[in-house]
């Protein structure tokens, strides 16, 4: 398959979103669409998927712009419904698996029917089924689907509920299993990972990396791209530029090439400027008016000198000092049990001292909000004590406040009602630090995007200048860009702070402890970074399964023999010999991909001796793997 956009341009009245974008996507493409909110990447996937039309060209058709290779699906969760919401959950799953489903019906048919009366011709039919079963995923499906249910942060007894009875954030994972299984060619994700917790993620990445075919994702999270994805395209003020690699690769190159396009315009202008100088000095001698027309020929050559575009980087600033600095104790929380309606969620006890930033993590419905509201007294504490040490202010921000249920009223209106000490002219100061310029303060905050909405809460609580942060997902709304300045501005707060995140990038960067959140209860880290405590999970995992405990042999009673053990003995030798295998064919599709990702680099593509070199060891390798893939498929 191949998706190709030959420079297309999407306008909106005057505003030109997208100009001459050459865009394409080849089989098994793993690609991210970046940039800042409003820069155009939703425009962008809506022209991929036909839901906007683009510019036309003199008369041109814009249809010719959009051209597609061969056949394939393109799936996107937008697309993905519920036609009956009174269907149960499972069931409703179950119907990505159609083909699975109706194979499985025609050789229980057959089976039933052989027992009768069996022909050849039926024998022969039903070795077809079975073969064809096992191609489409009939001995694995089960495992599969149960997987993604479970790494999704579902039970099993949410299965067996209706779609109804779950929340918006819920059915849109749901949605986002029900794309993922039905494994279409082209899998088009935007911001797939906003509902997901840090668990649901990385299990999500890891499915995107081993995925077999094309992906376009659209994402603010870096590390969720640093995993999988091999070209970046980014969209900037209009125009896309194409990287290759995955995120960290992009902002390197891009930083590089900036570098080295600013040094070229620096020695051409410089270059410009003393041809210029000894044409002007020579023009009016006539022994020297033939050597400064050479030269004023010479700058006609070389051109426009185009300096290159900086960076969008438009970001809010605050100030990062609180006006009062608290004790050294700021918070303590002894045996502290949260929860709702006095069910307790987990016990907790911590303490943190001035100037501690502290990362809050776990999986949904855990307790990481919950610990939050308890905290600020919005929902009652259910056993133990928690208190405050002296001169502690709290700003708090909860997302939900932030971007739900917003009076009608306009930026300027509402900052002011939160400060009517202000006057209108230093109060449109104030909110254009956080990117409210001119017009921009009159916007109802009904019409705000989640992003800007965020801004503003963020600004009102920074204008206090508290000495304890307490934030709620602060950097869900935000573009990378935004993220980025958000954390430099943490980074040099002189306060305290305590938040919640499932950004791990965002997370890495500013705690230096931890409270972690898991089905076994809550924990405090003092001292340990994020990726400290991935690496100590890593590690945990991998002793796991290097630990193999035998099955002891029971007594044989009355001289017959044990049947229990021997059926105990064979089930652990071949759980062993599957695991050795999951493991060899993870390896061997991840070296898969790493050569895949060679092909695209512009010194391997365009050297034909290294293509054929490299397509013969991936010939190689997927040979290896299938037959490791039948080997698993006969023990499971």
């Amino acid at each position: 398959m191949r998706l190709f956009l030959d420079e297309i341009s999407v306008s909106f009245g005057e505003n030109e979103v997208l100009q001459n974008v050459t865009f394409e996507v080849n089989e098994k493409d793993k690609v991210a669409i970046v940039g800042r909110n409003g820069s155009g990447k939703t425009t962008l996937l809506n022209v991929i998927m036909g839901e906007q039309e683009i510019d036309k060209i003199d008369g041109g058709n814009a249809k010719e712009k959009i051209q597609k290779t061969g056949k394939f699906r393109i799936g996107h969760l937008k697309q993905i419904d519920f036609e009956n919401e009174e269907e149960l959950f499972e069931d409703e799953i179950l119907k990505v698996y159609f083909d699975v489903l109706e194979t499985k019906r025609q050789i229980d048919n057959l089976e039933e029917k052989m027992k009768v009366d069996c022909e050849e011709k039926d024998i022969s039919k039903y070795e077809k089924l079975l073969l064809e079963y096992e191609m489409i995923g009939g001995y694995t499906y089960q495992k599969e689907y149960n997987n993604a249910i479970k790494k999704f942060g579902f039970s099993e007894e949410d299965k067996k509920k209706k779609i109804c009875e779950f929340s918006g954030g819920q059915r849109t994972k749901i949605a986002l299993i029900k794309l993922l299984l039905s494994k279409p060619d082209l899998l088009v994700l935007d911001e797939p990972t906003n509902h997901l917790d840090i668990t649901s993620t990385m299990w999500l990445e890891e499915y995107l990396a081993s995925y077999p075919k094309a992906i376009i994702v659209v994402s603010h999270d870096r590390a969720f791209m640093d995993k999988f994805v091999n070209v970046v395209y980014e969209i900037e003020r209009g125009k896309v530029k194409k990287y290759l690699g995955n995120y960290s690769k992009f902002i390197k190159t891009k930083q590089e090439n900036f570098e080295k396009d600013l040094k070229d315009y620096n020695k051409k202008t410089e270059e410009r400027d003393r041809l210029q100088a000894l044409a002007d000095r020579f023009r009016y001698k006539a022994t020297k008016a033939k050597m400064a027309q050479s030269k004023l020929k010479a700058i006609e050559k070389m051109g426009d000198i185009v300096r290159p575009d900086v960076a969008d980087t438009k970001v809010f600033k605050f100030q990062t000092k609180p006006f009062t600095e608290s004790g050294s104790e700021v918070m303590f929380a002894n045996d502290i049990e949260i929860g709702y309606s006095g069910q307790a969620l987990c016990r907790l006890t911590f303490r943190i001292m001035k100037g501690d930033k502290i990362g809050i993590v776990g999986g949904n419905g855990l307790g990481k909000s919950t610990l939050l509201k308890t905290i600020m007294q919005k929902i009652p504490l259910i056993k133990g004590k928690f208190g405050f040490g002296t001169n502690v202010e709290i700003g708090y921000f909860d997302q939900q406040t932030a971007t739900n249920n917003v009076p009608d009223e306009s930026v300027l209106e509402n900052f002011l009602k939160a400060f009517p000490e202000e006057d209108t002219e230093n109060a449109r100061n104030i909110l254009g630090s956080v990117c409210f310029s001119g017009d921009d303060v009159f916007k109802n905050l009904k019409d705000l995007s989640g992003g800007e909405k965020v801004r503003l809460e963020l600004c009102k609580i920074m204008k206090r200048r508290p000495n304890f942060l307490i934030l709620d997902e602060p950097t869900n709304h935000m573009d990378i860009v935004s993220r980025e300045a958000f954390e430099k501005l943490l980074e040099k707060y002189e306060g305290t702070i305590l938040f919640v995140s499932h950004d791990r990038y965002f997370v890495n960067k500013i705690a230096s402890s931890l409270i972690v959140f898991e089905e076994s209860g809550a924990r405090f880290l003092k001292e340990t970074t994020y990726s400290e405590f991935e690496k100590s999970l890593e590690d945990k995992q991998n002793e796991n399964e290097k630990t193999f405990v035998a099955v002891q042999p029971i007594e044989e009673k009355k001289g017959k023999t044990n049947n229990t053990y021997i059926a105990n003995k064979e089930r652990a030798k071949k759980e062993a010999k599957r695991k050795q295998l999951e493991r060899k064919i993870e390896e061997l599709e991840t070296q898969i991909s790493m050569l895949e990702s060679q092909m695209c680099l512009p010194e391997v593509c365009s050297d034909y001796i290294k293509v054929m070199d490299i397509q013969s060891q991936i010939d190689e390798k997927n040979k290896e793997l299938e037959m490791l893939m039948e080997e698993w498929a006969k023990i499971e």
